[in-house]
């Protein structure tokens, strides 16, 4: 028999005070815990979608060699990979800052703005000529990248805070933070490679222009939905508590963070420089193995070695709250180094057999995510207070994507500077294994181990700013930290 309103009411009313404030404190915490973790997920589409732009151009590289002959030189082909990166570089800088400064609903409603319109206009791209064509690609990749850029600091802020609201998310947010960040842009970059292949299939595996324009054009779908959440979301309290309202003492700022600002933008660099041309050109590396195989072909191999990404991730996330931050990146490093190591060293034999080296070379991405990739973006928010968290995580992404430009301008000489493919193959994982044990070094000497709390560090940071004779009324909405205290 169902229960009436008016029963309701009767069993609140049996309930005394003290059993009623508990039972409202209870229903407070759970609505308080459920938006919040409706944020993490909003945060973690958007990294989605950023992953899914960013890789989507390595495939539709091998679209763009077969349809555009006299346009696509080696030339265009790293401008077009780069012109994205470079834009995410900017975008990071710019955004970190800005976010910091003028709150997060700002920055994730700025760099929506940007992302929208660069992939709009890449999608309409033309000239008259291809080289026109590419270059009015080129700029627009860029001004995606920027919106893409900013949404690393955005989010990568937003989700460590929101996680930091209950007992219950704090304990977890190694866990979501690595499902939102690292792990949502490694499912964009296995979902660039599905996409792709349910196109071409829908063109009867035809190189078509239709293919490319479709693949470019679906990357700006979700942003522009999850835009309605995002506008309705607001600062997190950690946010409101401890901003800066002007003149950050940036000084003080460089005197007591030195140490993790240079940890976490060599750690990101080292990690970038490795994982991001091995991923983007894992099509192009098997297009090179097996010289017969279609553009089809190479992008279905391409995305079945980079779905061993996703996997890392999870694994990464689970040792983060349990063994630390730092802990977690350190290992994940040096096994990544060693397994580049022996793949290296005996990438003739496991060639020959290619099941065997697509889940070798699997593995070697996986290991990847598995340390510096879920972690570089929690230790880069946990490492600095809520008033800087933006500026240096948006500064260690930079330098990440500084790292992941350049390995992908020197991926391509590194390979043709020897004398045959084996041998360039060969460098590169050689090369790409030494950077991750300079990474792993750099991880465990340069960054700290935090408290688990956000406040902890917040409110040594505005001890130390009082010591140092910094105004602190211009630090946080003192109305909010009042309230905060009763």
């Amino acid at each position: 028999m169902e229960s009436s309103p008016s029963d309701s009411v009767m069993k609140m009313e049996d309930k005394g005070p003290a059993q009623q404030n508990w039972d409202l404190e209870v229903s407070q915490t759970e609505k308080k815990q459920t938006s919040k973790v409706l944020n993490i997920i909003i945060s973690g589409l958007a990294l989605f979608s950023d992953g899914y732009n960013a890789q989507i151009i390595g495939f539709m590289d091998l679209i763009f060699t077969k349809l555009y002959k006299d346009g696509m030189s080696s030339t265009i082909k790293s401008r077009l990979s780069n012109s994205y990166l470079i834009g995410e570089i900017f975008g990071m800088l710019f955004f970190g800052a800005l976010i910091d400064r003028m709150g997060r609903r700002t920055g994730v409603i700025a760099a929506t703005i940007f992302l929208v319109l660069g992939v709009v206009f890449a999608t309409a791209a033309h000239g008259t000529s291809e080289l026109g064509m590419f270059w009015m690609m080129i700029v627009a990749r860029g001004v995606a990248g920027v919106g893409a850029g900013g949404e690393y600091p955005v989010c990568g802020t937003s989700t460590t805070e929101a996680a930091d609201e209950t007992h219950g998310l704090r304990k977890k947010r190694g866990l979501l933070v690595g499902m939102t960040t690292d792990f949502a842009v490694d499912l964009g970059i296995v979902a660039a490679g599905v996409v792709a292949v349910i196109v071409l299939l829908c063109y009867h595996k035809r190189e078509s222009e239709g293919v490319w324009r479709i693949c470019f054009g679906l990357g700006f779908v979700l942003p522009l939905v999850i835009c309605f959440f995002r506008v309705r979301m607001i600062n997190s309290t950690q946010y409101r508590k401890h901003s800066i309202k002007s003149r950050y003492p940036y000084l003080l700022v460089v005197k007591r963070y030195w140490k993790p600002m240079v940890g976490t933008s060599l750690a990101w660099f080292c990690y970038d420089f490795v994982t991001y041309p091995f991923g983007l050109f894992s099509s192009t590396i098997i297009e090179q193995l097996l010289t017969e195989n279609t553009p089809f072909q190479n992008i279905g191999f391409g995305t079945a070695i980079n779905c061993f990404l996703l996997p890392g991730c999870i694994v990464g996330g689970f040792l983060m709250d349990r063994i630390g931050r730092k802990q977690t990146m350190t290992l994940g490093f040096i096994l990544w180094g060693v397994w580049g190591f022996i793949l290296g060293g005996a990438l003739g034999p496991i060639q020959t057999v290619l099941p065997l080296f697509i889940v070798m070379y699997g593995i070697f991405l996986a290991l990847g995510e598995m340390g510096p990739g879920v972690a570089t973006f929690l230790c880069a928010a946990e490492s600095f207070p809520t008033p800087l968290r933006g500026h240096f995580l948006g500064l260690a992404a930079a330098f990440g994507k500084a790292g992941a430009s350049i390995g992908t301008q020197v991926f391509t000489p590194i390979q043709n500077s020897f004398s045959s493919t084996l041998k360039g193959q060969q460098a590169v994982f050689l090369i790409g294994a030494a950077f991750c044990i300079v990474g792993g070094i750099v991880a465990w000497y340069f960054i700290p181990d935090m408290s688990r709390e956000l406040e902890t560090e917040d409110a040594r940071f505005k001890a130390y700013l009082e010591e140092n004779g910094y105004d602190i009324t211009n630090y946080g909405d003192e109305g909010l930290v009042v309230a905060t205290r009763e």
